[in-house]
């Protein structure tokens, strides 16, 4: 039976798995019933080997071929954490977690890879080993980094590692995909203005830090535009403005800043890294305040490798009919983390006409269940071919 045409007949049981997910949702390292839940089914499934821990609540299971002769062990990557957004989707199956949902679709990601599991442990039709990979904390947590930490690439002998994201806007079950960077890295700051404080009628008193930080607020933007080659990639947002006072006629002492940088590139990186300090640093001093930033690296640049993207656009192809040529995205992916230690791909697959990632009445779309189950047992076997 064609691999798509099993997962057809699996939809329902699949489908029933990903919506308790949903029901259910965790966020960050507390994926404690998500994890129990993967570790009794793949125990269920037959993996020979099933491993908890790794990451702090990581999964890990391993799907043996008929044949090992071939010495290939290529794994597989899902996520299963929530994020911490109100639920809007009105679904009989929403979140029972107040302010918690799955929000980007990590409930079908790790639905997706027990599927897969499911079928690659029933057929066992490939010549090598198959790992499968249920990461905690994707969203903020860096658990892929942790997984990695914890020695898992070199405890189960992984050669390559290959991932999936569902992609809101493209047609169902359709993907995309692009070699070399894809994700950007994902960095974060926080500044703390510090001027003087005062009443607001007399202004010339004080120093007023919501002044100085509206400047920074606005110069910051200069490395975008004067700063960086235009040919580059740089996001520089500042998402929180925070003030030490709440009443309207209290100047505050300080404020607040939070926000992120994104690029593609290591210079780029270096370079705003360098100029956000120096800009928030000169432009308080110039008002007579102060500024002291705490500047932190996130998540890397996702950089899928050559050889393997063009294997699993080809997989795709087959299963879906094409693959199309992927955006770059500005967004962050802890999977870079893998990715930095063995060769490996990322993917997309559609969702359809539903509402952005890690938008309240987002919902993963349980008809791209087939496409996703399929492409990730069709890396297992035309990776590892038996025979």
């Amino acid at each position: 039976m064609p691999v798509k045409n099993r997962f057809a007949e699996l939809l329902p049981e699949i489908t029933e798995w990903r919506r308790d997910l949903h029901e259910n949702p965790e966020i960050l390292f507390e994926t404690h019933r998500t994890s129990a839940i993967v570790e009794e089914k793949l125990k269920a499934f037959g993996c020979d080997e099933v491993v908890t821990g790794l990451g702090r609540t990581g999964v890990v299971g391993v799907i043996r071929g008929k044949t090992t002769r071939s010495g290939k062990v290529i794994a597989l990557r899902a996520d299963m954490d929530a994020l911490p957004i109100l639920e809007e989707t009105g679904v009989d199956y929403a979140s029972k977690t107040p302010g918690a949902m799955h929000a980007c679709g990590h409930d079908g990601h790790t639905a997706m890879l027990l599927g897969a599991a499911k079928y690659l442990s029933e057929t066992r039709n490939f010549d090598g080993t198959v790992v499968v990979i249920f990461q905690p904390a994707e969203e903020g947590g860096g658990g892929g980094k942790e997984m990695c930490d914890d020695g898992m690439m070199d405890r189960f002998g992984i050669q390559e590692v290959y991932g999936m994201h569902n992609w809101p806007g493209r047609p169902v079950g359709s993907f995309a995909i692009r070699p070399g960077a894809f994700f950007a890295a994902a960095d974060q700051f926080e500044i703390i203005v510090s001027g003087k404080g005062g009443h607001a009628a007399k202004p010339q008193e004080t120093i007023d830090s919501t002044l100085v930080a509206s400047h920074i607020v606005i110069a910051l933007q200069s490395i975008a535009s004067r700063n960086v080659d235009p040919v580059e990639q740089v996001v520089v947002s500042v998402t929180s403005f925070e003030t030490s006072s709440k009443a309207h006629n209290v100047i505050p002492a300080t404020v607040k800043l939070r926000g992120t940088v994104r690029t593609l590139n290591k210079d780029v990186q270096d370079l705003a890294e360098e100029r956000l300090i120096k800009i928030a640093e000169t432009t308080a001093e110039a008002f007579g305040a102060s500024a002291k930033v705490d500047y932190e690296r996130g998540y890397p640049v996702m950089v899928n490798s050559e050889d393997q993207t063009e294997f699993a656009a080809e997989v795709a192809a087959a299963v879906s009919g094409s693959c199309e040529d992927a955006p770059l995205v500005m967004g962050g992916e802890d999977f870079a983390f893998m990715l930095n230690e063995r060769p490996g791909a990322y993917i997309l697959v559609g969702n359809g006409d539903t509402a952005a990632v890690h938008h309240p009445k987002y919902n993963f779309n349980d008809e791209a269940i087939p496409a996703g189950c399929s492409w990730w047992a069709e890396i297992a076997e035309q990776r590892m071919p038996a025979g």
